[in-house]
């Protein structure tokens, strides 16, 4: 499903729609991050995504950074919570949901590399690789807060 992200834009859709959902900074023994590149807007980002009933925060962030990624991991911190009524994103299915999303911190524990059906690639950055990236600002901003090492934010 397609999707359009927009960020404090004037012409958004307005939402109509509220999901908790986590997002993930996965660091690596050598710093380095975990990224992949989304099928639906082509633009580098964290693995994550809404959560379900039935399962906690982390859970979610294990789910669905497996799920993207292909990686097992830990939940080690939490950094930052985002819920800025400017960004929404606009589906196909005509939902436009509101960003709620909790970035957790989370280690690998194991598993191998590969892309999903929500990923075109996935792979390791070091952290100043992702500067040059094509990403949203909402995810840029993620990674701002975890380089800056002044986390938990609320933004």
């Amino acid at each position: 499903m397609g999707r359009i992200d927009y960020q404090n834009d004037p012409n958004a859709p307005t939402a109509n729609s509220l999901v908790p959902a986590a997002s993930v900074v996965v660091v690596d023994d050598q710093g380095h991050l975990l990224l992949q590149r989304r099928i639906d807007n082509g633009m580098w980002a964290l693995p994550g995504g809404k959560m379900e009933l039935g399962e906690s925060l982390a859970e979610c962030g294990v789910r669905e950074t497996w799920e993207e990624t292909g990686i097992n991991v830990e939940i080690v911190g939490i950094v930052g919570t985002y819920t800025d009524p400017g960004h929404v994103f606009a589906y196909d299915d005509g939902e436009v949901r509101q960003e709620f999303s909790i970035c957790l911190l989370g280690k690998p524990t194991g598993g191998e590399l590969r892309s999903s059906d929500e990923s075109h690639e996935v792979a390791w950055f070091a952290p100043e690789d992702t500067d040059v990236l094509p990403m949203v600002g909402a995810i840029r901003l993620r990674l701002s807060d975890f380089r800056s090492g002044r986390y938990p934010v609320v933004r």
